[in-house]
């Protein structure tokens, strides 16, 4: 019988932090994508309320969040945002890389997956598009549940939620191929032969 474990990847983001859960078949080398999701998190909105409060709110909310979709997962890969030039942008940086930090804290480990390797797995391409991205993750995981809104009778994927959500499937793809998943993958089938 082929060993699968549940899988988890994960595309950080303040306002749309992408989700995709799956089956990686061991033997088989293969991944299937059951069910995408993301989160995005409610806050306190007008001018009464100050930035940092809105922010903790995020922050409290896409913890939850995250910690509640890890907690059914063998192996959980993220895609570790990196900086950002504008003082707004590094801010929402900041938030989610001190949520990851959080969820490490709680027990949840994550291999780390670089946007760069989220590229490369999908595409074959340091320079892919989102669009690119999306378009393959669609074509390949069809029955996914990726967002769609029909205008005029086309039908089309929204492409806010689902560029989150096909990283988070490219962070899985990535990941599989680390050598440390595999060191990983080596040291759980020892412990349950043991």
């Amino acid at each position: 019988m082929s060993r699968t474990l549940s899988v988890l990847g994960m595309d950080p983001s303040l306002n749309n932090w992408g989700l995709a859960y799956g089956k990686f078949h061991v033997e088989e080398n293969r991944l299937s994508v059951a069910t995408l999701d993301v989160i995005q998190p409610d806050y306190s909105q007008g001018k009464q309320v100050r930035q940092n409060s809105k922010d903790l709110e995020r922050a409290q909310a896409l913890f939850t969040g995250a910690y509640a979709a890890a907690q059914h997962a063998d192996a959980v890969f993220v895609e570790v945002p990196v900086g950002s030039q504008s003082a707004r942008a590094m801010a929402s940086y900041a938030i989610c890389v001190g949520v990851l930090g959080a969820l490490r804290a709680s027990g949840i480990p994550f291999f780390e997956i670089t946007p760069a390797e989220v590229k490369q797995a999908t595409i074959g391409s340091g320079t892919a598009s989102k669009a690119q991205i999306i378009e393959r993750a669609v074509n390949l995981y069809p029955d996914a549940g990726w967002p769609t809104q029909t205008q005029k009778g086309v039908t089309k994927v929204i492409t806010g939620k689902a560029e989150h959500m096909a990283d988070a499937i490219g962070a899985i793809e990535a990941g599989i191929t680390l050598p440390l998943f595999r060191q990983y993958l080596n040291f759980t089938q020892a412990r349950k032969a043991s």
